[in-house]
């Protein structure tokens, strides 16, 4: 594997590292079983036109703005992907259903509204919670969640949609262990260590749902792993384990996750020699076992 390769070449000269993505929240090898019994599957959602299927299923993120320029152009350009795929969600396909919430979401195309994205998502979910996690569209479902649970968790300005952190607990739990979803694992994590009155027992939690996360190769999570593996943040200080974690979430780190990088540069210049080769060593125990 050429990315994989480049990961640990990086961490042997000691730079930043460029492409890569299991261990339990202190890196030790697990075998967990982090989602329910399937249930009976439900039929699968018919094809959709391909034009109004394009695009990739990632959960929405930050807006991004339409230049004043093209913004006419791309409105007419989605005009008939836009019918097509209105078309198809009050037919309940859920790809499209995901597909507009996301285009409301991040205003692509459509004026920006997170309220109709929120109900495109919930739409999703309440019809879909039930089906089995190996369905075709089971991450489109388990992705649904994860976007209604952000929503909840900093609510939507002047609408029925308020903060409440435990709703959003829920719906990041479902995903988290029915779906067994990733990113509902970090974003799960995260509300249980960082709650400011955390008992001993949300911690344990959040560690455990960090390490799935982790292993998955989450890069957010493998990123807050490392920090508190290398600075032994309430785990006992496991320095090459967390450098490991580190190199392998600063690869995958989109330009605007900062803190990752600025965290693997910072644990990179207080690594010794000996951090540094037993972490290499780490990434390739990884390498291999993606590979397996």
């Amino acid at each position: 594997m050429r990315t994989s390769r480049r990961i640990i070449l990086a961490l042997m000269l000691g730079a930043a590292p460029v492409a890569g993505s299991g261990f339990a929240f202190d890196g030790a090898p697990v075998n967990p079983k982090d989602a329910a019994l399937p249930v009976v599957s439900q039929p699968a959602a018919q094809a959709l036109n391909a034009q109004a299927l394009g695009g990739g299923l990632g959960i929405p993120g930050q807006k991004k703005a339409i230049p004043p320029a093209t913004a006419t152009a791309a409105a007419a350009a989605t005009a008939p992907s836009l019918t097509s795929l209105q078309y198809a969600a009050e037919g309940g396909h859920p790809v499209a259903q995901w597909k507009l919430g996301r285009m409301y979401a991040n205003g692509d195309g459509v004026t920006q509204d997170d309220l109709r994205a929120f109900e495109y998502f919930s739409r999703i979910a309440n019809q879909h919670a039930e089906d089995s996690p190996s369905a075709p569209q089971a991450t489109i479902v388990a992705n649904a969640f994860v976007a209604l649970g952000r929503y909840y968790l900093n609510g939507i300005p002047n609408s029925k949609v308020k903060v409440d952190r435990e709703r959003a607990r829920e719906m990041f739990s479902y995903a988290a262990s029915y779906f067994g979803n990733a990113d509902a694992q970090y974003d799960l994590a995260r509300l249980y260590l960082k709650t400011p009155d955390a008992s001993r027992e949300d911690f344990r939690y959040g560690a455990r749902w960090l390490g799935l996360a982790a292993q998955k190769g989450q890069h957010q999570a493998q990123a807050l792993l490392g920090q508190m593996l290398f600075n032994g943040d309430r785990l006992p200080p496991q320095r090459a384990r967390g450098l490991m974690w580190l190199t392998l979430a600063s690869e995958s780190a989109a330009p605007d996750e900062v803190w990752i990088k600025e965290s693997y540069t910072r644990a990179m210049s207080k690594a010794s020699g000996d951090d540094r080769a037993m972490a290499l060593q780490m990434l390739e125990h990884w390498v291999q076992g993606r590979r397996d």
